[in-house]
């Protein structure tokens, strides 16, 4: 595991997950998941900070559930990408940190063919014993990723989700994130696009 220092500043609101719904780390119904983002399918959601209005299509739950970067998710990471599509209207609605990546990937010419924001978005997973009383909350800081075209910002994924080295609740100040291997090897394909 690598870590990533976050560094002082400014405090950062996170998004609870209330309940886990796709339970298990081994075996996640990705299936299920598809089906519950179909949800979602039609409807724009509003980033605060920028006013960006984010559409939801049937690219975008495709891409959720069969990019490279879920299907090499093992263990409580998939576990948590799984749950994490009960917030995602509230997640869009909090990202942070727009920044802008040209598209390199001839693939993504018309779907993404004026480039993608990726966003910071930070929330928290329960943390519960077997008769579900709550433990703790584990706070994760991830990026949301959007595909911009001529018809406007389409979400496309969810990824680089980092764990904290330590959990904690209320407020996020200055913490050490750890992520995989195989997303400090998309940090360096960052300059590209979110999938090939």
């Amino acid at each position: 595991m690598h870590e990533l220092q976050i560094e002082e500043g400014e405090e950062l609101e996170y998004v609870k997950v209330e309940e886990i719904i796709f339970k298990g780390k081994q075996n996640i119904k990705w299936g299920e998941v598809e089906e519950y983002l179909k949800r979602y399918m039609g409807n724009t959601f509003i980033v605060e900070e920028y006013n960006d209005v984010i559409h939801f299509n049937l690219i975008s739950t495709d891409e959720y559930v069969e990019s490279k970067y879920t299907k090499a998710l093992r263990g409580a990471l998939a576990k948590t990408k799984a749950n994490i599509v009960q917030i995602i209207p509230e997640l869009i609605k909090k990202a942070i940190n727009r920044r802008w990546i040209q598209n390199k990937n001839e693939k993504h010419n018309m779907n993404a063919k004026n480039g993608w924001y990726r966003y910071d978005i930070y929330f928290a997973m329960p943390v519960k014993t077997e008769n579900e009383d709550l433990i703790r909350w584990n706070n994760y800081r991830a990026t949301m990723v959007v595909r911009i075209n001529d018809k406007g910002l389409f979400f496309y994924d969810i990824m680089s989700i980092a764990t904290p080295v330590l959990a904690q609740g209320g407020i996020m100040r200055k913490t050490t994130w750890r992520r995989s291997r195989h997303d400090i090897i998309n940090i360096k394909k960052e300059a590209r696009t979110p999938r090939e």
